[in-house]
């Protein structure tokens, strides 16, 4: 800790964390959430780092959402009080861990789907009954009930195993194209929490969100719409730790909701250019091993130079990734071999599983900590 990023301690190409830009997102959206009477279990998947997740426990959070059970184990190894696993969990030895560690105390839901899900869970032995969320879905979309009846049928399975216990509901909007479609998926969600009422608790976990239509979440889920029982509202967001200069910040809710908030870039790749190989191209040291490329390419912010000078990125434009070679149009800053590149992402949850360790920065290039990084 405290050694600078260009003081000799550090090869390239690196993927580095701004520490305030992190601070400022888990704040931001952690107002965010207690301002809309939401709670928040962010999608740990993004980043699988116990660092961010203690910090985003400490704002508040309700929990963790992970994708998988080995997602989970991650989080109960660095003591994550609660989790939420945002799939149907089917294989035996998995479910087994769920079974004891749920009997050993970890608050942790699973969402099934599925008379075949419903069947796997309901054959695991242990104290505790496990909490179970339906999953609604939408045709074309991934997982989830796709009709109403389906959804009643999983329900009423859950509730006649004794091994099981109905949480609540829970659905992922995030691939439907428009506020539109996406309003009218979580009227549905409520539909069904209304349909399946009396085979719910009276407090009811009620999930969604990804990182791109949580303000409409925010206008359907919260407040007193379920008669006879009490909305636990839980947003699963995660991307918003630490935002990107690509896909996120086109597609965040801010832009739409104006004034509720503001997200900062955290995640940046420094990159050495290797070679000025004819007029108009570099090549950096940095590749589709290095930066994700799924949401778009890197984005080039800024140049600094051997002497430590720092310039705008002014006219350079990454055109293509190799494995470790990035290729730049050059059409205004100039560029030579030595200089460093500093480039923003577009989707962080496929940077981070890049990394086993980030380091932590402050604005002043001083490394303040190191994430370690779980997948």
């Amino acid at each position: 800790m405290g050694q600078s990023l260009f003081g000799g301690s550090f090869g390239w190409p690196l993927l580095v964390a701004r520490a305030a830009a992190v601070d400022r997102n888990i704040a931001t959206i952690a107002a965010y959430a207690e301002r809309h009477g939401l709670l928040l279990a962010p999608h740990g998947k993004t980043t699988m780092s116990p660092t961010l997740f203690a910090a985003q426990l400490a704002a508040g959070a309700w929990g963790i959402t992970v994708a998988t059970a080995q997602q989970a184990r991650v989080c109960r190894e660095f003591g994550v009080p609660r989790v939420l696993v945002a799939n149907q969990i089917l294989d035996p030895a998995a479910l087994a861990w769920v079974a004891a560690e749920t009997d050993a105390g970890l608050d942790l839901y699973f969402q099934v789907d599925s008379p075949e899900g419903v069947a796997a869970a309901a054959a695991t032995t242990g104290v505790r009954p496990l909490p179970v969320l339906v999953e609604i879905g939408y045709p074309g979309g991934r997982t989830g009930c796709r009709t109403a009846s389906s959804a009643l049928a999983v329900a009423h399975a859950v509730a006649a195993s004794p091994r099981l216990t109905l949480a609540g509901v829970t659905g992922y909007e995030g691939g439907l194209p428009d506020t539109a479609a996406v309003a009218a998926f979580l009227d549905q969600l409520r539909a069904a929490a209304a349909e399946l009422s009396e085979l719910l608790p009276p407090s009811v976990v009620v999930s969604a969100g990804g990182s791109a239509w949580f303000d409409v979440v925010a206008a359907r889920l919260p407040g007193d719409w379920l008669p006879g029982h009490q909305v636990v509202p839980v947003l699963r967001s995660g991307a918003y730790i630490t935002h990107d200069d690509g896909y996120y910040r086109e597609h965040t809710p801010f832009n739409r909701v104006r004034g509720e908030g503001m997200l900062d870039a955290a995640l940046e790749v420094w990159a050495q250019v290797i070679s000025t190989p004819e007029p108009g191209v570099a090549i950096a040291g940095m590749g589709k091993r290095d930066a994700p490329f799924d949401e778009g390419l890197p984005v080039p912010r800024a140049v600094r130079r051997p002497s430590g000078e720092v310039v705008p990125a002014d006219g350079l434009h990454v055109t293509r990734l190799m494995d470790q070679h990035a290729f730049l149009s050059v059409d205004g800053t100039g560029v030579a071999p030595g200089d460093l590149v500093r480039f923003g992402i577009s989707h962080p949850c496929t940077a981070f599983d890049k990394w086993r360790a980030i380091p932590l920065a402050d604005d002043t290039d001083l490394v303040v900590d190191v994430l370690r990084t779980y997948f």
